[in-house]
């Protein structure tokens, strides 16, 4: 008895441990992808760059090879070790953001870029497959939403620390300040992180078109991905800009936005994260279509928050309503992974990650940012220095089209799921 107590505390512990280091792994990936939003004013006045190709760099460019890298590697991942690969793509993805600093143009820039994205697409499938093997279905969601909390303190570090150096070193050395510690935290992983056993029995993962077709298969899906699609085209179209928004339209400084708009945005979106989490575990437990229900009830009521943030007065009222959308619209990615790794065996799950991502990031991150910025572009001759918060407001009211998925994907859930079971 005492043994099994000791082999369960150990087990529990490598588990945490295991969940921990993928966290900090994806604050890493989300710290090195954002740090430039924080830095795009100054390195448009350095660089002489527009609007929409801030919206390239900060978006498409980065998407593009970020999606498309994701489904060799998930691939990969499915077939070998897991721990390995993201270990390799934390070093890559870290020495690139490092090389951002060395740009002297928009295409230098944008080639550093790419070199991120290839790194990154190395990290989220195969962190998935490992959460998935390691936590049960009905803590899932939970594990997943703890492991994305990753993402919003990888947004807090990068804007702090981004916003401070670039005040007294410059842009350049922020980028390389970020970057480096990668590649020793690689090292770290690799060394003490376990390779988790899987759960299915299946020597093989199955044929890449086996997974395409279980997934397109599922009208739940398809509708998901279109709502997660949807939420990530808004989240990003807008929280790529809101930093630039906050300095023209209010006269922040960027270590003011840093120090005041990284930290509550951060925070609001961890909490969001888990309660995301917690609660569609919690109410799945009654009705599993909840996974779904939430995140759609949480971006509906999101709109006319998002909107105020806007349209008030003054940077700090804007700043403290901005704590509502931001942690409503932080509940979907824990849930819709939870739900999307259900709908497949175990040995599809991180290329089942990496589709779901191909199709967020190329509507959200690929096209939401540079839209953002076209859209300011087209409405600057009227507008002026105003075009970017009436571009924001057009951009937010992508969020009702969105939760309209979300209540599709939920009616189909437990058909697909009965079918999934069935096979």
């Amino acid at each position: 008895m005492s043994q099994l107590n000791v082999s369960s505390v150990s087990l529990f512990a490598r588990r945490q441990y295991t969940l921990a280091m993928l966290a900090v792994a994806y604050m890493l990936n989300f710290m090195d992808r954002q740090i430039l939003v924080i830095l795009q004013e100054p390195i448009k006045a350095d660089l002489g760059l527009a609007d929409w190709q801030l919206g390239l760099l900060t978006g498409f460019a980065f998407a593009i090879f970020y999606t498309i890298m994701g489904i060799p590697i998930a691939r990969l991942a499915d077939r070998g070790n897991r721990r390995n690969i993201i270990s390799i793509s934390i070093a890559i993805w870290s020495a690139m953001t490092a090389a951002c600093g060395l740009a002297l143009n928009f295409w230098h820039m944008m080639l550093a870029r790419i070199g991120v994205g290839i790194g990154e697409a190395g990290c989220s499938p195969p962190a998935h497959s490992i959460i998935s093997d390691l936590y049960e279905p009905e803590n899932r969601a939970t594990a997943m939403a703890t492991y994305n909390v990753g993402v919003y303190i990888g947004i807090l570090v990068g804007f702090m620390l981004g916003g401070w150096i670039n005040e007294f070193f410059g842009w350049r050395m922020a980028f390389a300040a970020v970057g480096l510690p990668g590649i020793l935290f690689a090292l770290w992983m690799w060394l003490t992180v376990q390779e988790p056993e899987r759960r299915d029995a299946a020597p093989e993962a199955p044929p890449l078109s086996s997974v395409f077709n279980t997934l397109w298969a599922s009208r739940c899906f398809r509708h998901l991905a279109l709502a997660g699609s949807l939420h990530a085209f808004v989240g990003y179209g807008v929280g790529n800009w809101a930093p630039s928004f906050f300095i023209r339209s209010h006269g922040l400084s960027v270590v003011e936005v840093a120090m005041l708009f990284a930290p509550i945005g951060a925070f609001a979106g961890a909490i969001g994260a888990l309660l995301g989490g917690y609660y569609s575990d919690k109410l799945s437990h009654r009705d599993v279509r909840w996974n779904i229900w939430l995140p759609g009830l949480a971006v509906f009521c999101s709109v006319p928050f998002s909107m105020a943030v806007y349209l008030v007065d003054g940077p700090y009222v804007a700043l403290v309503v901005s704590i509502i959308p931001v942690v409503l619209g932080a509940t979907y990615l824990g849930p819709m992974l939870a739900i999307t790794h259900s709908l497949v065996t175990p040995r599809m799950r991180a290329v089942a990650s990496s589709i779901l991502f191909l199709i967020l990031n190329l509507i959200g991150l690929g096209i939401g940012p540079w839209a953002t910025g076209l859209i300011s572009d087209l409405l600057a001759p009227n507008l002026g220095s105003e075009s970017l918060r009436w571009a924001l407001i057009i951009v937010i009211l992508g969020n009702v089209w969105c939760a309209v998925h979300y209540y599709f994907s939920a009616k189909h859930l437990s058909g697909d799921l009965a079918r999934v079971h069935a096979t």
